[in-house]
């Protein structure tokens, strides 16, 4: 058992993963472009995708943390196309989607280590923008009744 990282005590490189490749967008100069990202996925997301919600992710590929990141360098795994890009944070979510899998074994046994589950609801029509910012105005306050502060 050898660990893949200096500050986690808990993992090794053999622990179970789940990485996800997801159809995001990313707009700029008013133009929306299609980019393909590489994402862990933690036990219960993985759950609730395979139970068929609607998902961005095209497929799911069950690996382990040494086949993904070795000696503090990513590595692209054969079944990611060449173009697809390593999500933000992605060490981080990498650690803390693995540590889900410790604690919910059972979820391990939606995808067994090795093989690549591609019947998944997928679908963009909800986009997921990655640099999506919110503007909250006042349209968006709630209107409350009149009497929802009183004491009666």
């Amino acid at each position: 058992m050898t660990k893949p990282y200096p500050n986690t005590d808990d993992l090794s490189t053999e622990d179970y993963i789940v990485l996800g490749l997801a159809t995001c967008f990313y707009k700029e100069d008013g133009e929306i472009h299609e980019i393909e990202v590489i994402e862990p996925i933690p036990s219960a997301a993985l759950e609730a995708i395979c139970k068929g919600i609607p998902t961005s992710y095209r497929f799911a590929v069950a690996t382990t943390l040494g086949a993904v990141f070795d000696q503090n360098q990513l590595l692209l795994p054969q079944e990611f196309p060449e173009t697809a890009q390593f999500g933000d944070e992605f060490v981080l979510r990498l650690f803390s989607a693995a540590r889900t899998y410790k604690r919910r074994e059972t979820a391990q046994n939606l995808i067994p280590l090795g093989t690549t589950k591609t019947d998944l609801n997928y679908s963009t029509e909800r986009k997921r923008v990655l640099n999506a910012s919110r503007v909250v105005t006042k349209e968006d306050n709630i209107k409350q009744h009149s009497h929802t502060h009183k004491v009666l």
